[in-house]
């Protein structure tokens, strides 16, 4: 048996609620997963939350709780959303675990070679817990963009990891593919940024700027910087050090991740790696965001999209296929209800859910719901299918997946059942041709069906339940009309 897969999701902080960004992690990765496991792989995936650093100890502090009973507060928020995405995670790590704790402390330990002491006066910005050059901070004119704040300036003595060391070597592995940064134009761009080389960075900060935090070993005085602790979960989470099922895991075949993080993952994760002598990533793929009509998603514009909110109207099917769809796996896309309920009803309702009761209905009506010989599947191509799967481009095998909707669609147009059915009694060939046209329609739904069981479980396995068996079960819609958000055209012509 070869490798067992690996695929890791990014951690996110608890000190807010699960948005957009976090389900689209957990979705891409699951649909990875699952088409792996299909494809007769044993699959790890990993899933966890951030929970050191001041956001959390200032938030705390505002609720007058300690951090780690706040953490214990907020966690369960992005474990529900997991599950509630369908993740079919195997390993969840906390940065509060004891063991993972333990894990970053030995990690401190073995790149001390590459640790030193300096003293770092700089622009940092506490909403992303983290220090800018003055280039940057210029550039933005002295105000984060991501948080709307002022960058402070600050002077410490932290310690240091000389990521400098390993500029060469991380850019000859980008170059050569064998840490693959997907879609190639993110690659490109962290190429132009590595053409300064990778600077050193700051891996503690003092206990009087930090508190929540993992101490570094042997100076009471300094905490981990954040990132250090958060970017190490990907190996403590699969038993690293101490466990050695950690070596049939890693490295991890994809590591999903959203663009505003590419840095820290194609550049820090990396040197740290390196530096532990241990293998890079085989694939970072770098998702984009999700705007709302164009517009960058912000609380103070109050047009953030809450994922739960789209489950439960509905379902968690149609959640993962307007994401999987719609927004592009390697790019920026966007979201608006009036978009979303477009394809929920057009493509979801119309296109394929009036498809699947149309054949199912026919086959009940003239042929007792008896199918015929169903291990004839519909011979379509899938080689474009399954390269766009190879490629993490999910929404080009979607589009696939439509081909073959909308070809079985205009197909029943032009053979018209219907009136095959009325010639049964006229023509002695026909019942043998409408039951041939419809085992063929039932056949493709069923490798339909196969294809969409990696994004689309719940709706795959309804039709395996409708027709599998050969004889076809009674079902309910797959995806009856939702007017919740615009206009329900039916209304008018009921007036």
């Amino acid at each position: 048996m070869g490798k067992i897969l690996y695929v890791t999701t990014a951690i996110p902080y608890v000190n807010g609620k699960p948005h957009i960004g976090n389900a689209l992690d957990y979705l891409l990765a699951d649909i990875w997963a699952r088409y792996q496991r299909m494809n007769g792989h044993e699959v790890v995936f990993q899933v966890g939350t951030d929970e050191h650093g001041n956001k959390i100890a200032a938030k705390a502090s505002e609720l007058g709780l300690h951090p780690q009973d706040y953490t214990d507060s907020m966690y369960g928020n992005f474990e529900e959303l997991m599950k509630k995405v369908g993740a079919t995670y195997t390993h969840f790590v906390r940065t509060t675990d004891e063991y993972h704790v333990a894990a970053v402390q030995y990690i401190w330990q073995q790149l001390q070679p590459y640790i030193y002491k300096g003293t770092y006066e700089g622009w940092y910005c506490q909403g992303c817990e983290s220090f800018v050059t003055d280039k940057e901070a210029t550039a933005n004119n002295g105000v984060c963009p991501d948080h709307n704040t002022p960058y402070q300036r600050l002077s410490e003595e932290n310690y240091y990891l000389r990521t400098s060391e390993f500029t060469s070597r991380i850019r000859q592995a980008i170059e050569t593919g064998k840490m693959k940064i997907v879609p190639e134009f993110r690659k490109r761009e962290f190429l132009e940024m590595l053409k300064d080389g990778i600077p050193d960075v700051s891996i503690s900060r003092p206990k009087r700027n930090l508190s929540w935090g993992v101490p570094v070993p042997g100076d009471p005085d300094q905490v981990m910087y954040v990132w250090l602790d958060a970017l190490s979960n990907y190996i403590t989470v699969i038993g690293y050090p101490t466990n050695p099922q950690w070596r049939e895991v890693w490295p991890a075949d994809v590591q999903v991740i959203g663009k505003d993080i590419l840095r820290f993952h194609a550049g820090i994760w990396p040197a740290m790696l390196l530096g532990l002598g241990l293998d890079l990533p085989r694939v970072l793929l770098v998702h984009g965001h999700v705007n709302v009509g164009g517009t960058k998603m912000s609380k103070s514009l109050g047009n953030v999209v809450d994922p739960n909110q789209v489950i439960n109207e509905y379902g968690v099917d149609a959640f993962r296929y307007y994401f999987a769809r719609h927004i592009p796996t390697q790019d920026d896309g966007d979201f608006t209800w009036e978009k979303f309920e477009q394809a929920y009803n057009g493509e979801l309702g119309n296109d394929f859910g009036n498809l699947v009761q149309r054949v199912a209905s026919m086959i009940t009506r003239y042929q007792a719901g008896v199918i015929g010989d169903i291990t004839r599947r519909g011979e379509h191509d899938m080689q474009p299918y399954r390269q766009a799967m190879a490629e993490l481009s999910f929404d080009r095998a979607l589009d696939e997946v439509w081909v073959m909707i909308r070809s079985l669609n205009k197909y029943l147009e032009n053979v018209k059942p219907w009136e095959i059915a009325r010639d049964r009694d006229t023509n002695p060939d026909a019942s043998a041709h409408l039951s041939e046209v419809l085992t063929y329609s039932a056949g493709t739904l069923l490798q339909i069906a196969d294809l969409l069981a990696p994004v689309m479980p719940s709706t795959s396995e309804a039709i395996h339940k409708l027709f599998g068996s050969g004889v076809v079960q009674p079902a309910q819609p797959l995806f009856p009309k939702r007017y919740i958000h615009t206009p329900d055209p039916r209304a008018k012509t009921q007036e």
